[in-house]
């Protein structure tokens, strides 16, 4: 056995495993499947121009190299990122941990009640510290959630303002300069007008409908904005406050300020730079907003015997029900990194959040006490941890700063800014001081204490408790910390328990070898705003993938700054969008998607300023051509774009997709290509091919970037060489092409960090892995099939009766009888599986994807599994029965009373192989309508816990 061979890792079934399948399958090789599934006409001709893949050792060893090159110096840059310190206890037991970083969304409940906790606990510590009442469960980064902010406000204007057509939304010149491009990016198809300028000077009229301000500013300095708002809100103005987390546990709150909305990143809660992501962004809103307010509220509600439980309620997945009139097409959170903050402040408590801010702020104090002896300007009346510093030359200081391995933040010729973070000790000062005073020729001098000193006024100093509920203050010790972690890990389904096959989620080992970089400090610990030749083996590693996904793809450039598949999406409808432009072609806006299209699709084509035109799906669930060909002539001369998912979203090859491309190139159209289901085309055709001239990948998809709960996600544009000069940009850092569009997310490019897994991943399995990978993928699939149609109707499939990666099993015949395929999905925990994506993209379905990691052995107790759930259906007369009750909880099995006229073993061991590894669901079925009318998204208070105690 070749033991160095990454192939051998990653892909499921051996040789013999593999000829079996094909014989139940009925073809003679994996080459003759391939051929019966994918059209010849798209087929690629030769190998992926890639070399070889390497081993785990080889790699290993190159991925230290290569994070040598890049400069680990101390950063007190600022601008939204700042140096932490992730404790050990969550470091090895969460961002390292395979049960909480190979788990998925939350959709079943009643397999991630972990993970819910985790996320309940986020959105107490959002919704404690901005004096809010609703958080929701993360969003990507803060220039986004203040971008999502911006148009929930537009979507929610008064019918006056509505009617007045007011487009105005102020923007304080203080905002940090990645939140306003962004601003800038979202404003511009929606015509919304973007006014920047001071806050203390601002006249509104009824032109306004919005304002967003930044506190603290950008360079540090404190506004108390109460008044700011009140005068907004005389005109009807909604405010956006965009806070520093850390600063909040001293600040008075923006809740407390009055304001409607606040926004920014949990970064500093002990998450890792990683060169700009991934990080949890947060979203905060009064309760008037609580059905608008993007992304996920996780809520609490009770289950079949009103048992607490928690589920994500309200708008779960809304984009995908209201589709072109969804407010939002946010798809993935950060759910891992939401996790790990939430956990950072279960970990350190009130007092121990307090105490680092404050030593923060302290350690500001003397540092600015400093400055002033030394003649030097600070020019910030109010700060929590930035001083605004007015010096002779900051050429000069720079020059010195970077021989002493620091960096600060440069604004001009004679300004610059230094953000003290939670690493920052008396040492470091005295550095800063040293510098300082080496760049002005005067004589230096060291602080040789710090006592604690808070120097804000009392207008802004914060007096409301916060983080009081019992879990923020329990498990402060590791040992009580290591088990908590542990019990909530214990409560959810992951990757470590068994397979979950989600149709279009493609739920892929995550290599152990890919992941181990990303606790690398030199990887790590790296600002996303330094200088470019600290990051040059960042700056190597994310050009070596952009060229991977270029040569995968068939296309001229890429942009790995979208830090989400829904934010690709975006991306690539904006750079079609200036591509039009460019062209005087501004007129173009009709954008063509399929009626089976993802409902982020037309969610995202609205947001990008398009008028969205379904297309007909035909009865065999292809694009409709005819339909199709109606609608690019009659919108020929406004013609935007097509949105089309290849393989389908009903796991199809349509062999007419060369066509469908020409159709719409001959009308004056562009092709967006969702990359959902990139995972069956790797290697044996690509996006070039079929004709399409944009496309976006989920790496969290097809290149092995984990779904750690509902993100990080990662979603990179790729294009044609006629589109590759409207990348978009960043404002800080130059990125993009001549003809940039403004900045898509917060960081120059994206989840920098995340991106070293795909480039692992791709760099292990090399060009004839990479093929392989995809060829399994199919593989297993049709072998899924070919076990399962015996049972269950196969919806669709390929003209020769073979699925692609994905393929749906039709469970609506047995509505008559009362079953519902929720009900097969519930069932499916008792046998210890996840259930499939359920009624996507057709209501009353399971879809169904095994991925290529999956061996035969694990696909055979799924399908044993849908049999024995298939003669419970069969048995099932209306009543009592396994499957109406399910899940079975170990409480449930171990009660003194058993009321069912099943036995326990049909309800917990229903075949022999469960025994060996059960998992237990801890809630009974959730109550969705109960969570969505009792609306509960924050942990009880304390009192709450006593009273039950007593």
């Amino acid at each position: 056995m070749q033991t160095d061979s990454f192939v051998l890792r990653h892909i499921g079934p051996n040789e013999e495993q593999t000829k079996e399948m094909l014989e139940t399958i009925g073809v003679e090789s994996l080459s003759e499947l391939i051929n019966k599934t994918i059209p010849a006409d798209i087929r690629l001709s030769q190998a992926l121009n890639l070399p070889e893949g390497i081993s785990e050792n080889e790699f290993s060893s190159h991925i230290r190299e290569l994070g040598n090159k890049n400069k680990l110096y101390k950063s007190y840059i600022g601008l939204g990122y700042h140096p932490t310190s992730l404790p050990a206890v969550i470091q090895r037991n969460i961002f390292e941990n395979p049960s909480w970083y190979t788990s998925y969304t939350p959709y079943q409940a009643e397999i991630s009640q972990g993970r819910l906790e985790a996320l309940l606990n986020f959105q107490t510590v959002i919704s404690d510290l901005t004096g809010l009442p609703i958080a929701n469960s993360s969003l990507l980064d803060e220039g986004t959630a203040a971008g999502e902010a911006m148009l929930m406000l537009y979507s929610g204007r008064t019918r006056e303002q509505k009617r007045s057509n007011a487009l105005k939304f102020f923007v304080s010149e203080e905002i940090l300069p990645q939140t306003l491009d962004i601003l800038k990016t979202r404003s511009t198809p929606l015509h919304i007008e973007l006014v920047v300028g001071n806050h203390e000077k601002i006249e509104f009229d009824s032109s306004y409908f919005g304002a967003i301000v930044q506190y603290p500013a950008k360079h540090g300095m404190i506004y108390d904005y109460t008044e700011f708002i009140k005068n907004a809100h005389q005109k009807d103005i909604k405010v956006v406050v965009a806070a520093d987390l850390l600063s909040l546990t001293m600040l008075k709150s923006p809740g407390e300020m009055g304001a409607d909305v606040a926004v920014g990143t949990s970064q500093r809660f002990g998450i890792p730079l990683g060169f700009g992501g991934p990080h949890a962004g947060f979203f905060a809103t009064i309760d008037e907003f609580k059905r608008n307010i993007p992304g996920r509220i996780i809520g609490v509600t009770i289950d079949m015997d009103g048992n607490r439980a928690l589920r994500m309620a309200l708008q779960t997945r809304e984009q995908h029900i209201k589709r072109e009139k969804a407010t939002s097409n946010i798809c993935t959170a950060q759910v891992l990194l939401a996790v790990m903050a939430g956990m950072y402040a279960v970990y350190h408590g009130p007092k121990g959040i307090e105490y680092i801010a404050k030593k923060i702020h302290s350690l500001t104090n003397s540092l600015n006490e400093a400055l002033s002896k030394l003649g030097l300007k600070q020019e910030n009346e109010y700060f929590f941890d930035t001083l605004c510093i007015k010096v002779s030359s900051t050429v000069k200081v720079k020059e010195i700063a970077e021989e002493n391995g620091v960096n600060f933040n440069y604004i001009d010729e004679n300004t610059l800014s230094i953000s003290i973070n939670e690493n920052t000790d008396l040492q470091d000062i005295n550095q800063v001081i040293s510098i300082l005073a080496h760049a002005e020729n005067i004589y230096d001098f060291a602080v040789n204490d710090c006592p604690v000193k808070v120097t804000l006024p009392d207008n802004l100093i914060r007096n409301s408790s916060f983080l009081e509920n019992e879990v923020f203050n329990t498990y402060h010790s590791e040992t009580e910390m290591m088990r908590y972690i542990k019990r909530l890990e214990r409560k959810d389904i992951s990757l470590t328990d068994s397979m979950i096959s989600l149709g279009s989620c493609t739920m892929k080992l995550n290599a152990a070898t890919e992941m181990l970089p990303l606790s690398m400090p030199n990887w790590n610990a790296i600002h996303p705003f330094v200088p470019v030749d600290q990051a040059n083996g960042y700056r190597e590693m994310l050009l070596a993938l952009e060229k991977q996904l270029n040569v995968i793809t068939g296309f001229a450039a890429t942009s790995l700054q979208p830090n989400s598949g829904a934010q690709g999406e975006y991306a690539g409808l904006m750079v079609i969008r200036a591509y039009h432009e460019s062209r005087g072609d501004s007129h173009r806006n009709i954008c063509l998607i399929p009626a089976s299209a993802h409902g982020t699709n037309p969610a995202s084509a609205v947001m990008a300023g398009m008028e969205v035109v379904v297309t007909k799906t035909s009865e065999n669930g292809n694009i409709d051509l005819e339909d199709l060909k109606l609608k690019a002539e009659k919108y020929k001369d406004n013609l935007a774009a097509l949105m089309v998912t290849y393989p389908s979203t009903h796991g199809v090859f349509e062999s007419e997709i060369r066509q469908i491309t020409a159709m719409i190139h001959e009308n004056g159209g562009q092709v967006y290509m969702d990359g959902a289901n990139m995972n069956a085309q790797v290697g044996l055709t690509n996006p070039a091919r079929i004709g399409a001239d944009v496309c976006h990948l989920n790496l969290h998809k097809t290149f092995a970037i984990p779904h750690g709960g509902g993100g990080p996600g990662v979603g990179p544009i790729c294009v044609a060489a006629h589109l590759a000069e409207f990348l978009p940009s960043n404002p800080i850092v130059k990125t993009g092409g001549k003809n940039a569009i403004t900045a898509i997310s917060s960081a120059p490019f994206g989840s920098a960090l995340v991106d070293l897994i795909s480039y692992g991943y791709i760099k292990m399995l090399g060009r004839d892995g990479l093929q392989r990978a995809t060829e399994t993928a199919i593989l297993n699939a049709n072998y899924l099939k070919a076990r399962l149609e015996k049972y269950y109707p196969i919806l669709y499939t390929g003209e020769n009766g073979f699925a692609a990666h994905e393929m749906i099993i039709d469970l609506r015949q047995f509505k008559e009888k009362g079953i519902e395929v929720t009900d097969v999905a519930k069932r499916l925990m008792d046998f210890g599986f996840h259930a499939p994506t359920v009624s996507f993209p057709v209501a009353g379905t399971l879809m169904i994807e095994p991925t290529e990691s999956e061996n035969k052995m694990e696909l055979d107790k799924f399908v044993a599994s849908m049999i024995q759930i298939r003669k419970e259906i069969d048995d099932y007369e209306e009543g009592d029965s396994v499957l109406k009750n399910a899940p079975h909880t170990l409480q449930m099995i171990t009660s003194d009373e058993w009321p069912y006229s099943y036995s326990r073993k049909e309800a917990a061991y229903p075949l022999d192989f469960v025994s060996l590894n059960k998992y237990w669901p801890r809630v009974r079925r959730a109550n969705e309508a109960h969570g969505d009318r009792n609306l509960i998204c924050t942990c009880n208070p304390i009192e709450d816990y006593m009273e039950e105690t007593v």
